[in-house]
């Protein structure tokens, strides 16, 4: 993510075609779609749990867009009642067999139906072109997996929650301001990716070079009605180099090692995206979720920590603010030692149980 902000927000803000490095498409055809279906083969960048059933589902979100999941459910779980549940949303460019599955598992062994899911225009979801990057859709992704979720014979539909890993944290927050059937909402090394887009690390990015970046996708677009092949902009750097910041080598660590690599996950994005994701402003309605229950989780040593800090502030109570001692942004992606499952388990048993 932080080589995709350096590319759009960078002086040059030149974009490049990355699709013979990575597995991503630039077909407009639709990804492909799986039904209803038990995970025979586990693709996923964690180990299975024996606690816990596994199986792929399938639903469409307002836009009509088929989006793909994988529901976990304990094993012992009571079928003849309903249960809280818990949706998962991946860090930005991610898939849901990294870490928002990890979480839906570790979360599921502690007694809730949850599911991980594909974003829009990614992974096995459908939307076209591909690797679009769009706001409204990637809000209404998590108000459709409440759909879904409150349409399930073992979920009670009046206790749904939502977590929302690094991108998806602005996201989910976006859906719970404007849809109350979440119930209460945590994030997880979040990212507010409007401000990212427009500001870069550490709002390090003048006003005069984000309207130069705008320029620069304007005319992108003008190139592409014109014939041009859509271009990417990576996400995470294909390789390191003496130059790579901290950053980019903490996110090369996950995205592109067998930590957390995964084919289906390119972390690139279409260049004019960039207009539409400068325009977001995901805290605009924070304080509308009050009542309803917040908890923000960031690592202490992490890159990213103001963003939770600053939408802490602006949130309104109930509100909780965990900071995890020795944690980068990316360790609390996987490193189970490091994220406060423990935390996470009481938040949502108070709240959703």
């Amino acid at each position: 993510m932080n080589n995709l902000l350096r590319r759009v927000l960078g002086a040059t803000a030149v974009a490049v075609s990355i699709c013979s490095l990575t597995s991503c498409t630039t077909s407009a055809g639709e990804a492909p779609r799986s039904d209803s279906a038990a995970v025979d083969v586990w693709d996923k960048t964690f180990p299975k749990s024996d606690a816990v059933d596994s199986e792929k589902v399938r639903f469409d979100n307002r836009l009509g867009i088929t989006l793909i999941g994988d529901l976990y459910v304990p094993k012992n779980i009571d079928r003849s009642a309903t249960h809280p549940a818990i949706i998962v949303g991946h860090p930005y460019g991610g898939v849901k067999e990294q870490s928002s599955g990890l979480y839906a598992q570790q979360m599921a062994e502690r007694g809730f139906v949850t599911l991980a899911f594909d974003a829009s225009y990614g992974g096995e979801s459908g939307g076209s072109p591909r690797n679009i990057a769009s706001p409204e859709a990637f809000t209404e992704d998590f108000s459709a997996a409440v759909d879904y979720l409150g349409t399930h014979a073992l979920v009670d539909r009046n206790r749904i929650g939502v977590i929302g890993v690094c991108g998806s944290g602005s996201f989910s927050l976006s859906a719970a301001a404007v849809d109350p059937r979440i119930r209460a909402l945590a994030t997880v090394s979040m990212y507010d990716m409007g401000r990212a887009m427009r500001q870069g690390p550490a709002d390090s990015v003048p006003e005069d070079q984000r309207r130069q970046n705008l320029a620069a996708a304007a005319e992108q677009r003008w190139a592409e009605l014109d014939g041009a092949e859509r271009q990417m902009v990576p996400g995470t750097p294909v390789e390191l180099t003496d130059q790579s910041s901290a950053i980019d080598r903490e996110f090369y660590d996950y995205y592109r090692t067998p930590r957390g690599e995964h084919p289906r996950s390119t972390t690139a994005f279409t260049f004019t995206s960039t207009a539409p994701m400068n325009g977001y402003y995901p805290f605009a309605q924070i304080a509308a979720i009050s009542p309803r229950p917040l908890l923000f989780i960031a690592g202490e040593n992490a890159h990213s920590r103001y963003f939770s800090e600053d939408a802490f502030a602006r949130a309104a109570e109930p509100k909780e603010l965990v900071i995890v001692p020795g944690a980068g942004h990316v360790d609390l992606y996987d490193r189970t030692e490091l994220i406060p499952f423990d935390t996470l388990t009481r938040f949502f048993d108070q709240n959703l149980r």
